[in-house]
């Protein structure tokens, strides 16, 4: 509504001003007057109006020079200027109502398709029910072309499209035991999934909320060019009232009054800050309102949290720890596991489930599934009781070494254990692990190239793991064994020195968040307190959009000084120009359109694409690297293997039959991988990254990995006859040391090139904002 009153004014003061133009080349000079009369009235009643709204708000307003121009104007016989002025006060109040617009438009259609209702998955068939009536636990029917309506996890294979969310227009694939988020389009056939959030907890019910909260707010700076405007006022008076009193021309006042119209403060600070709103909510990141946009931008000491920030905030399975005398192989265990678990909705449910399907095993529907609380859940899959939860529920009795031996690595490695029992029988430990984020190292270097001078970790995790993961990305402080109020006590300890910026994804980080200069939160897996807490609310997850939006904010607040001491330089030299009385009204009207029209366009630079911490790869290195970290992912549960089968060999009789096998596989699948990524991916990087020497590391290693396995093949076929135990020992030392090298490697080759790239499947959803070339 109010740009259509905007845009009727700008069309109707234009016109009366051209029209007027084309009388007085007709030659009735008369006739343009009244015409270019009418124009200044339009404004002048404009201006009016504004003036009697503010004074209704008790807010002070520079519209009093526009309206004092406008007076003068007519009471000097200036109708040309001031039909230029009312025109110039019609341009500069749509060009802001159209940038407010603009901005809310971005926030607005992240929520423009909110979900209604759902079709639950019932014995007689898919019945649809209001959305609000979704449980968790509820099995969903998702058709084709149909919005996914509550936050859930698959039960099958689906192709959705996600742009609604992340922006990237082409489908994603995704399997089962995958989260898939509400909101998104089923792109591909029927889906079935198993619904883990109502509605109301569903991601986008918060992106709702959230974007109501995300309307462009008045940021500090914007207030102060306000009062500064405000300011400007008396000034402007006290030089028009001299001017006239010095040379007794009323003419020379009114010139003063024409140019002295603060535009660029008024329209280009507030249009450079919702235009970097606007940015940042394409890219994913909702910034609720210009306030927190300048705290972005003047942020210089970050603070993480820990889970679901660094690392990914979810488990991964790691290992299947079985006994040496196994009955059943460990992808059997894995395969019964995952099966029962496909009914669960608990977060490590998805996580075994999901490594089953990366294993290309074939799952069956379970039967007579019962779960307990605190305990684990149970059930019949192809004819045998498996039972999944504590090692207390599963093994009845003294634990045996095995299991003994395996709770003991979860301690070590910061790692959770889930135990399985086979018909009463205890057959292995699922080992899963909340990994670090392969993108995070880069990201905090990013961070500081950005001009963040300090970065603490915050964590209520254990002190050996929080230490861990911040030696890895590289923090300065590391804060471990924190709840709610000790985050809160850093924050506001951190806030004294320097201002914060605060970042976390979970309900108990919703208090430092709040207490911040800015309070980011990761709400890529559905809106949480934390988000309704933060200032900024990133609902993609890529940590990448972050850094960038910091870099927007302050590339934004740069536009917003420079467009405003450009405009308002201008105008001081203009006044004094005009004064001085080498500048008419008419002319001055002109100049003063062309300082605004300067301003404005210098502001809106802030929607152009800002520096970003990308990569440039061609489409086709794309698709050899996303190649390349599908083999790697394939091979990751070999090298956990190599440490499997060395903890295997610690009795005799010694069996050296698993390490052969095991060389066998290293040999034809491991150094073949190997050998294609020192062909393949080492070009792609050093392409990517400006020179070799951005991996000569990697190459380094792969040779050290290509050496040891050789060895290890050495020494084994050395060993035809009787295996002693100091042969044993060479082995073993062998196989633990191969181990290391290649979880090394992997954590270098995920941080330093497959965290270039999207997971295949997933394009854009890359963690280090990937941008094609060519």
């Amino acid at each position: 509504m109010r740009q259509q009153r905007e845009r009727a004014l700008f069309l109707a003061t234009t016109v009366l001003l051209l029209a007027g133009l084309a009388v007085t080349a007709a030659g009735a000079r008369q006739a343009a007057e009244v015409v270019w009369g009418a124009a200044t009235l339009l404004g002048l009643l404009y201006s009016t109006a504004s003036l009697i709204t503010a004074a209704r708000r008790r807010e002070a307003s520079v519209d009093v020079i526009a309206w004092l121009a406008l007076v003068g104007a007519l009471w000097v016989g200036e109708a040309f200027a001031g039909a230029m002025i009312a025109v110039m006060l019609a341009s500069g109040v749509l060009l802001e109502a159209r940038a407010a617009a603009r901005a809310r438009r971005e926030l607005s259609a992240l929520a423009a398709r909110a979900p209604r209702t759902a079709r639950r998955d019932t014995a007689s068939g898919p019945v649809e029910v209001p959305v609000s009536e979704v449980t968790v636990g509820d099995r969903l029917v998702v058709g084709s072309g149909e919005i996914v309506p509550v936050d859930g996890r698959l039960l099958g294979p689906a192709v959705l499209d996600e742009s609604a969310l992340t922006g990237e227009p082409l489908p994603v694939e995704r399997h089962a035991g995958e989260d898939v988020r509400s909101g998104v389009v089923n792109a591909g056939s029927p889906a079935r999934l198993t619904a883990t959030a109502t509605a109301e907890a569903s991601t986008y019910a918060g992106v709702v909320r959230l974007v109501e909260q995300a309307q462009a707010g008045s940021a500090p700076f914007v207030r102060i060019a306000d009062r500064f405007a405000v300011a400007f006022v008396p000034v402007t008076l006290l030089l028009a009232g001299l001017a006239w009193a010095f040379t007794g021309d009323p003419v020379r006042a009114v010139a003063v009054l024409v140019v002295a119209t603060p535009c660029p403060l008024l329209l280009a600070a507030p249009i450079a800050i919702m235009s970097g709103i606007s940015r940042a909510a394409r890219s994913g990141v909702i910034v609720k309102g210009g306030g927190a946009l300048e705290q972005l931008a003047a942020g210089r000491v970050l603070l993480f949290d820990k889970t679901g920030t660094l690392t990914a905030g979810r488990p991964v399975l790691t290992d299947v720890v079985t006994p040496v005398e196994a009955h059943l192989p460990a992808a059997e265990v894995l395969r019964l596991a995952a099966s029962l678990d496909q009914s669960s909705a608990h977060v490590l449910a998805g996580a075994i489930v999901t490594a089953a399907h990366d294993r290309a095993l074939a799952l069956t529907a379970p039967e007579e599934v019962h779960e307990r609380h605190g305990y684990g859940l149970e059930g019949m899959v192809d004819g045998h009781r498996v039972r999944l939860g504590k090692a207390a529920w599963i093994v009845h009795g003294p634990l045996p070494g095995w299991v003994r031996h395996a709770r003991r690595r979860p301690a070590l490695d910061g790692s959770l254990s889930v135990f399985v029992a086979v018909d009463d029988v205890p057959a292995g430990v699922l080992l899963l692990e909340d990994p670090v984020r392969p993108q995070a190292p880069r990201m905090i270097r990013a961070m500081r190239a950005a001009g963040v001078t300090r970065v603490v970790l915050v964590t209520g995790d254990r002190a050996e793991t929080a230490e861990t993961v911040g030696r890895i990305v590289g923090v300065d402080a590391v804060h471990a064994d924190c709840d709610p109020a000790d985050k809160l006590s850093l924050v506001r300890a951190e806030q004294e020195s320097a201002p914060t910026i605060m970042v976390g994804d979970g309900v108990n980080d919703a208090p430092a968040l709040a207490a911040a200069g800015v309070g980011v939160a990761l709400a890529a897996r559905g809106a949480t307190a934390s988000a309704e807490a933060a200032d900024v609310v990133l609902i993609v997850d890529r940590l990448d959009a972050l850094a960038d939006a910091i870099l927007t904010a302050r590339r934004c607040r740069t536009v917003a000084v420079g467009a405003v001491t450009v405009g308002m330089g201008l105008s001081a030299v203009a006044m004094l120009v005009a004064a001085a009385g080498y500048l008419p009204p008419a002319a001055g009207a002109l100049l003063q359109e062309g300082i605004d029209v300067a301003a404005i366009a210098i502001a809106l630079t802030a929607l152009l694409p800002a520096p970003s911490h990308t990569v440039a790869m061609t489409p086709a290195d794309v698709v050899t690297a996303q190649r390349l970290y599908a083999e790697h992912r394939d091979v990751r549960p070999l090298v956990e293997q190599v440490r499997t089968v060395a903890d295997a060999l610690n009795r005799a009789p010694y069996d050296l039959g698993p390490v052969r096998d095991l060389l066998e596989q290293l040999e034809a699948r491991l150094l073949a991988h190997e050998q294609a990524e020192e062909a393949e991916l080492l070009p792609i990087m050093a392409r990517a990254l400006g020179g070799v020497e951005a991996t000569s590391g990697l190459s380094r290693t792969h040779a050290e990995i290509e050496h040891q396995i050789g060895r290890l093949r050495r020494t084994v076929d050395d060993l035809v006859q009787q295996v002693e135990p100091e042969d044993v020992t060479d082995v073993r030392r062998l196989l633990y040391g191969l181990y290391a090298i290649l979880r090394l490697h992997n954590a270098q080759e995920e941080e330093g090139a497959f965290s270039l790239v999207p997971e295949p499947g997933t394009p854009g959803a890359g963690v280090s904002g990937l941008r094609h070339r060519g």
